[in-house]
């Protein structure tokens, strides 16, 4: 009895092993043959905004390297919380990606956990946020902008994209620095953001530099501070906001391709080799310098380790300034 009892356990064993050689088998296959048909990236942001020009590019130079399209998606609302959401319930086969913005603080249930919800794939750029000004609004210096502040108080606008974007966060680590109270005015993303500061509808904004490269080019719109470690080499007479008089304010975004969390290693590997190719490549280093961002590649672990960095740094900045995010 002892012998067919242990003869039993051996043939259930092998049973399950050969069950789960099976139901793997379709998913090395399915890596293998990655990708059979179009790719969704998803950005969470309105069309013609920062996030929105990185990446119709990335999606184009992917739809090359891939040998299949990759579309972009946008699923904007709540600060990129809904598209976000969207993709971390998405099904992890590799046909639906993200292209995430990072150094966002998030809300207390945005509905998924970075942590735990995605796989990172791969860094492609840093972007600053760069504090820029209508030319009607007398500053052209971020003293001149604090100046005014103090002076006019909550009658000073300034646009920034909604919370938990870090344009958003910026701005009222900025308004708490200085001890001013402008009046943020939020907008769906830097594309109608743009519009409304070309406008005059706000005073100032702290947004990103794609959307608005152009207008400053034309003097429709003045840059005043950018908000990293360095001046930008699109813009390299705009001082940084360090330079400026006001250090300890560094505001930079990042952007980055995730999947759903159990997308197939074999899948991510592919899409990291492919990204870190067309972010190396002079033609993505060019188009990213024009835009206003820096360049960076990266393995999907160090993408990981800046995803936590960043957040948790935000967070930190959240939790001091006593916000609350209800998205």
């Amino acid at each position: 009895m002892r012998t067919q009892a242990c003869h039993t356990c051996v043939v259930g064993v092998v049973a399950l092993a050969a069950l789960a050689a099976t139901l793997a088998a379709p998913r090395l296959a399915d890596a293998e043959d990655y990708p059979s048909r179009t790719v969704s990236l998803v950005v969470a942001f309105p069309a013609g905004g920062g996030v929105d020009t990185v990446g119709r590019v990335v999606a184009q130079k992917l739809t090359d390297a891939l040998g299949q399209q990759v579309i972009v998606v946008n699923r904007p609302g709540a600060g990129s919380v809904i598209g976000t959401r969207d993709v971390a319930r998405a099904q992890p086969d590799g046909y639906t990606l993200l292209l995430l913005v990072t150094g966002a603080g998030l809300p207390e249930n945005p509905g998924y956990d970075m942590a735990k919800d995605f796989a990172p794939i791969g860094l492609i750029a840093s972007v600053p946020i760069v504090i820029m000004s209508n030319p009607s609004v007398p500053v052209k210096s971020l003293s001149e902008v604090i100046a005014l502040a103090k002076k006019d108080g909550d009658k000073v606008t300034v646009g920034t994209p909604p919370a938990p974007t870090l344009n958003y966060f910026g701005a009222e680590q900025f308004k708490a620095m200085t001890g001013t109270k402008i009046t943020i005015v939020t907008y769906k993303g830097t594309g109608p953001l743009t519009n409304d500061l070309v406008g005059g509808h706000v005073m100032l904004a702290f947004n990103t530099l794609p959307p608005a490269i152009g207008n400053i080019q034309a003097g429709a719109l003045r840059a005043i501070a950018v908000g990293s470690p360095t001046r930008m080499a699109a813009i390299p007479n705009v001082p940084t906001i360090a330079e400026s008089g006001l250090p300890g304010l560094e505001i930079v975004q990042y952007y980055g391709l995730v999947a759903p969390a159990g997308t197939p290693q074999p899948i991510v590997d592919r899409l990291n080799k492919e990204l870190r190719t067309i972010v190396t490549s002079d033609d993505m280093k060019k188009r990213l310098l024009d835009a206003g961002g820096d360049p960076l590649a990266s393995t999907p672990a160090e993408y990981a380790q800046n995803i936590q960095r960043e957040e948790s740094k935000w967070q930190a900045v959240i939790k001091k300034l006593g916000l609350v995010i209800n998205n």
